[in-house]
């Protein structure tokens, strides 16, 4: 991590926003209510997940001009939109859907800990005075991150609504982060 006393203002506004956007995230999925339904406990921490992508990226675009990057970000808020409806308008029923004790603990161990590692990869991403790649380098963890809860997800007996979501979801961002990786490579963003 740089020296933030080297950074721009508007680099230091950026990731000030941002900070408070991660902890709002990590504090939100930590605490989603949980209970005996692995699709309900998926969409209480997946909604969040989702609202901080959107944030980060309404964050973002106050400071880029980067007319690939812009894209990126209007497409992330869209998709991140339209599967929160998704998932609200199923949540209901899903809620309905119980797992057994041994799917819940197992479920929730390897969900916490795919969580973990999204938070200190996002925590821990390079921070440099180019705002374009500090936000590239923080959202593909994110996205990375959201791919892995949901193939997880898929591995167990659950609400068959949420399937079609999470492979969406899945689809979406591994094409975002294919985007991402590209686009860092273009800005020279590795150095």
């Amino acid at each position: 991590m740089s020296n933030s006393n080297c950074f721009s203002c508007d680099t230091q506004d950026y990731l000030k926003t941002y900070n408070c956007i991660l902890d709002n995230m990590i504090k939100e999925m930590n605490c989603a209510c949980q209970n005996n339904s692995i699709s309900n406990n998926f969409i209480n921490q997946m909604i969040p997940h989702h609202e901080a992508a959107i944030a980060m990226c309404e964050n973002v675009l106050q400071y880029t001009d980067n007319h690939t990057l812009r894209c990126i970000c209007k497409n992330i808020i869209e998709q991140q939109k339209k599967s929160i409806c998704c998932m609200r308008e199923i949540q209901g029923g899903c809620d309905r859907y119980c797992s057994s004790g041994r799917c819940l603990a197992s479920y929730r161990n390897s969900t916490q800990r795919i969580m973990n590692n999204m938070f200190i990869s996002m925590r821990n991403a390079t921070q440099t005075n180019c705002i374009n790649c500090n936000f590239l380098r923080q959202m593909i963890p994110h996205h990375e991150g959201a791919v892995c809860m949901c193939e997880n997800l898929l591995k167990y007996d659950i609400c068959p609504g949420l399937t079609t979501i999470a492979r969406d979801i899945i689809a979406d961002q591994q094409r975002g982060i294919c985007e991402m990786k590209e686009l860092m490579c273009e800005l020279d963003c590795c150095k």
